[in-house]
């Protein structure tokens, strides 16, 4: 095991160049077998876990989503607090920053980056709760793409730039998940659901700092600064394909609500107006999403 891990790191390091030595020594960060073995153990769960539940109940998790949400709440809104003010008081250049160019700042990006990159393991158990529970319909493509994705792009960002302009997308990501955490963690408490408001705003969100990251990512190739150009374009990429995804996941979700209230208003024997409006309130106020996680 020790000489495929050897071997392994070595082809890497060939083809990526030089790590980052700060983080020499960090949990799960020297060898990528771990966060790929993790993955594949993921994908195997989410692949025969349906069938293992397929003729059992699903398993009351209340408690437990309490927990386990408001505990990613508390974690995202500590990353996005200490990025954010890390960022601001060592001046960090918005449009494009290097890595090797603000000493102390840097170092307390790393650390809080290396959370972020963990926290990908620990958002596993989102899907985990859906197959307990046999919210089966929950375990879309987007959402398996996404959670599987992450984790092992993060380890490669973690050893090569692990801080610099890094920040920004892990940033917006960790507040858009003190959003979503927040209210899965509150809406298992069913007094509280009428009182949660931020719901169908979620995807919104998620849409919003998708196209801010990919905004931000352009200005560092338009106007560089050190930060190596391959990962940008790579950063674009990815965002592409989750601007995709997720624009998807959003239409559908629209569509399926919108024919939904236009045959409840032929039952009731109303119709709505040509204007767009239903009983004088616009679609996109009525709207209310699905269940369905577009994380």
């Amino acid at each position: 095991m020790e000489t495929f891990n050897y071997k392994l790191n070595m082809y890497i390091d060939s083809w990526m160049g030089p790590r980052d030595e700060r983080v020499q020594g960090w949990l799960l960060l020297d060898n990528y077998p771990p966060t790929f073995a993790l993955t594949v153990m993921y994908l195997l769960i989410v692949w025969l876990g349906p069938k293992y539940m397929r003729h059992r109940q699903p398993v009351s998790c209340r408690g437990l989503l309490l927990v386990y949400n408001l505990g990613l709440t508390i974690l995202s809104f500590y990353m996005f607090y200490e990025m954010v003010s890390a960022v601001w008081h060592g001046d960090y250049n918005f449009y494009c920053q290097d890595t090797h160019s603000a000493g102390e700042t840097d170092t307390k990006i790393i650390h809080v980056l290396w959370w972020y990159y963990f926290s990908k393991l620990i958002e596993f158990m989102d899907t985990f709760f859906f197959i307990l529970r046999k919210n089966n319909h929950q375990i879309t493509f987007l959402h398996i793409y996404h959670h599987a994705s992450m984790l092992n792009i993060w380890w490669f960002v973690m050893n090569w730039v692990p801080c610099g302009h890094s920040y920004f997308g892990a940033s917006l990501n960790s507040f858009i998940h003190v959003l979503m955490y927040s209210y899965y963690g509150l809406s298992a408490v069913p007094a509280l659901r009428p009182y949660l408001w931020w719901k169908k705003y979620i995807t919104q969100g998620q849409l919003i700092q998708f196209f801010l990251t990919m905004s931000q990512t352009i200005c560092a190739v338009m106007w560089p600064c050190g930060f190596p150009r391959g990962w940008l374009y790579f950063q674009i990429f990815y965002v592409v394909t989750l601007i995709a995804l997720f624009s998807n996941f959003y239409i559908q979700t629209y569509k399926k609500h919108l024919v939904s209230q236009k045959k409840e208003c032929h039952q009731n024997g109303s119709v709505a107006s040509l204007n767009g409006h239903v009983n004088g309130v616009t679609p996109t106020e009525t709207i209310t999403h699905r269940k369905v996680r577009g994380d």
